[in-house]
């Protein structure tokens, strides 16, 4: 395996480890933000570092399209045209293909579409998926996978998943093996047990540097989402890094890390901070609410965020309801910054031994909510 991982400790199914890449370590569970086209919104990548991430995600759809993943390495590839010097995971661009493309065919071959932006016509096949990851110089280079549509019958998420499968095994052979980076495959097979297990059985066959669980967060609920990592979960090889895509919530990561998920990313935390909305230890704020207008506190007593120890709600407040860029880049910072807590204290909750506990406090304050002042 060209990756390292190592597990440090364990407390039940959650674990607490070290993935190590040719760009540095990111200590796991670990959570990445989204730098979709090689920036995360309203974020310089210094200041990214800055709130406690090590490792981000940029996008293959996107970057093909523009500017290009020739144009990339020819500028150097990703770390150095994005001033990121952390490691990079490059998702394979399956998704955004069902949920942005026009005209998209699917065939054995790969997938042909036109593209959001100008209606040009491009070809995405498993090989060309992986080269476009080497050329942005992705650590962590994704299968191309067919996401499957919610809902999808068992018989239609048995066929996608077996068309994923063969697409993950072109994968791997295109795949060039160098130290410090590597390949995940992606287990799919929608809400249904059978289909799960067969592919966690063929992605395992083919060897991969990591496993994510792919084609959740769609829809189907929190309960759905975990009763497949309840399944999916164990049947993948434990001496490598899990990764869930696409997700998600606080509670949905405390879930997750509880069943033995290592990686998350997701928009929310940086989507959110565009439109007005924080994530506190009490939930979540929205700050064009006319309850903040005179309120002197921070958003969040304790947070070592830029937004909390300079300014006021109020101050948050006048700047979103006056739709002042500022507003964007303090409320995302935030977000961040609290994300990473929230992963910071997962960490130290395994090495202790009490995730449990640990928990049941932070649903406890969760579903306190955000009290108005006195």
């Amino acid at each position: 395996m060209s990756l390292g991982f190592a597990i440090t400790a364990r407390d039940g199914a959650a674990r607490r480890g070290r993935l190590s890449t040719a760009h540095g370590d990111v200590e796991t569970p670990a959570f990445m933000p989204v730098g979709t086209a090689a920036t995360v919104k309203a974020m310089r990548p210094e200041d990214v570092a800055r709130a406690g991430f090590a490792m981000i995600l940029a996008n293959t759809y996107h970057l093909m399209l523009r500017p290009g993943a020739e144009r990339v390495a020819a500028l150097g590839g990703l770390h150095r045209f994005m001033h990121w010097s952390g490691p990079i995971l490059t998702d394979s661009g399956g998704f955004q293909v069902l949920s942005l493309a026009k005209l998209r065919k699917i065939s054995e071959d790969g997938v042909v579409f036109q593209s959001h932006l100008d209606g040009s016509r491009h070809q995405l096949t498993p090989e060309r998926a992986v080269e476009i990851q080497r050329l942005l110089d992705a650590n962590i280079t994704m299968v191309l996978d067919e996401c499957t549509p919610f809902p999808a019958t068992k018989d239609e998420a048995l066929q996608s998943m077996e068309r994923s499968m063969r697409w993950a095994e072109r994968c791997k052979r295109a795949f060039r093996d160098v130290p410090g980076y590597g390949l995940f495959g992606i287990n799919q097979g929608g809400v249904h047990d059978a289909p799960r297990r067969a592919s966690a059985k063929a992605l395992t066959g083919i060897g991969f540097d990591g496993y994510a669980i792919g084609g959740l967060a769609v829809g189907e609920g929190q309960d759905a989402m975990f009763a497949v990592l309840d399944t999916t979960v164990p049947a993948l090889p434990d001496d490598r890094p899990h990764y869930l895509m696409g997700v998600g919530k606080p509670d949905d990561l405390l879930g997750a890390v509880m069943r033995g998920i290592d990686l998350f990313d997701c928009v929310l935390p940086t989507r959110s901070g565009r439109t007005a909305q924080a994530f506190t230890r009490f939930g979540t704020v929205n700050l064009r609410n006319a309850r903040h207008q005179d309120d002197k506190r921070p958003l969040e007593d304790g947070c070592d965020c830029p937004a909390c120890r300079f300014y006021s709600r109020a101050y948050l407040h006048h700047l979103a309801r006056a739709g002042e860029i500022l507003a964007s880049m303090l409320l995302t910072h935030h977000n961040l910054r609290y994300y990473a807590r929230l992963m910071e204290q997962m960490r130290a909750a395994i090495e202790a031994r009490q995730l449990a506990a640990v928990g049941k406090r932070l649903a406890r304050d969760w579903a306190r909510g955000d009290i108005e002042p006195c």
